[in-house]
């Protein structure tokens, strides 16, 4: 069973800035065993840590602590649309997705590890058109209610909105609307930037324990938006 705290270690970070430098397959096979064990393995144990205090944060949404179709992002990427032909990832990115979600534009809370940054998320990264309507419908028809939300203190203190925006209002909404700012944006994401030292202290996991507990209104506000119970 995982300790009831978890976090990551020097040699996680220390294996994904040396897969940074060396982003190739022959290097990644000679040292797959320090991947599964250095970065693999201590993602999945905190995945499993989690499991009890998110069902506790937020019940409909999961912790899966498995290798592949879990919580844990992929690290082989998918480059047959994409310029960067590099092979792998070279960050944790864990997901603790909605449980009637299916892919990384639902809702969700977000862990980030790379050599250069980490940080936490909580919201919907490019939510899928029908989703993305109702949101902005939820905030044009109840912009006091989105206010409160977006300016909760407790919230604020931890994360800040991030993601894009577009440059004119969307289709059917007013121009002049008190939250068109709000509106307009493409993402959903808030971002509560971290550090290396805090993701390797024993208290990481408190931590974000803390920052996913105080997003709770703003996430009860999305889940309304589009349908799904928090």
């Amino acid at each position: 069973m995982a300790a009831r705290y978890a976090r990551f270690t020097p040699e996680s970070i220390a294996f994904l800035a040396e897969l940074k430098n060396n982003n190739n397959r022959e290097w990644f096979k000679e040292n797959k065993s320090r991947y599964e064990e250095q970065v693999l393995d201590v993602a999945l144990n905190f995945i499993q840590s989690m499991h009890d205090p998110l069902a506790e944060i937020a019940p409909n949404f999961t912790a899966i602590p498995k290798r592949m179709g879990g919580s844990l992002m992929r690290i082989y990427r998918d480059t047959r649309f994409s310029k960067d032909k590099t092979p792998y990832k070279t960050n944790i990115g864990i997901q603790f997705r909605h449980e009637q979600a299916r892919d990384v534009h639902a809702p969700g809370y977000y862990v980030h590890i790379d050599p250069d940054q980490v940080f936490l998320g909580a919201g919907m990264w490019r939510p899928a058109s029908d989703a993305l309507r109702g949101i902005r419908e939820r905030i044009s028809d109840k912009p006091e209610e989105w206010e409160r939300v977006r300016d909760d203190r407790t919230f604020s203190r931890h994360f800040s909105l991030g993601g894009e925006s577009l440059s004119r209002p969307p289709r059917g909404f007013a121009k002049d609307h008190v939250m068109i700012d709000d509106i307009k944006r493409k993402d959903f994401i808030a971002v509560k930037s971290m550090s290396h030292d805090d993701a390797l202290s024993p208290r990481f996991q408190q931590k974000v324990e803390t920052a996913f507990r105080a997003a709770t209104p703003y996430m009860q506000f999305l889940c309304k938006a589009v349908n799904v119970q928090f």
